[in-house]
């Protein structure tokens, strides 16, 4: 049996297959999924799973090497940015638009949509190298 804190088979199954550089989705309920990426969804009810929640079991098993922000969770969910930038204090971070971040999701290689509901709770993860 594995180590660690991470239980969701399907996640582990996508990090393990990931390189450098590959993208993986923290998505709020509402973020569209494209119909071809793999779509790991763990919403209950609202706001369970939060996004804080996956995020921090996600940088628990997952070497982060950049991340990527809607330019709108600036205004309209500050408090989050923060949260994010205060788990991923030596991370590069970079923005789109939120509708330019719709379309880098086509090339994720899997969405994780949590429970969250509140705006622009999404995050791309780009993944580093461990060596």
């Amino acid at each position: 049996m594995k180590k660690g804190q991470m239980l969701n088979a399907d996640i582990m199954s996508v990090i393990s297959k990931m390189g450098h550089t590959d993208e993986i989705v923290i998505a709020d309920a509402g973020l569209p999924i494209p119909d071809h990426v793999t779509r790991i969804d763990l919403a209950l009810i609202s706001g369970v799973p939060s996004f804080l929640q996956v995020l921090d079991a996600l940088l628990d098993v997952f070497q982060c090497e950049s991340y990527i922000l809607a330019n709108e969770i600036s205004k309209s969910n500050p408090e989050l940015e923060e949260k994010i930038g205060n788990r991923l204090p030596d991370t590069t971070s970079s923005y789109l638009t939120h509708e330019n971040f719709k379309k880098r999701c086509n090339t994720a290689k899997a969405v994780i949509r949590t429970g969250e509901c509140t705006s622009y709770a999404n995050i791309i993860l780009q993944s580093g190298v461990i060596f």
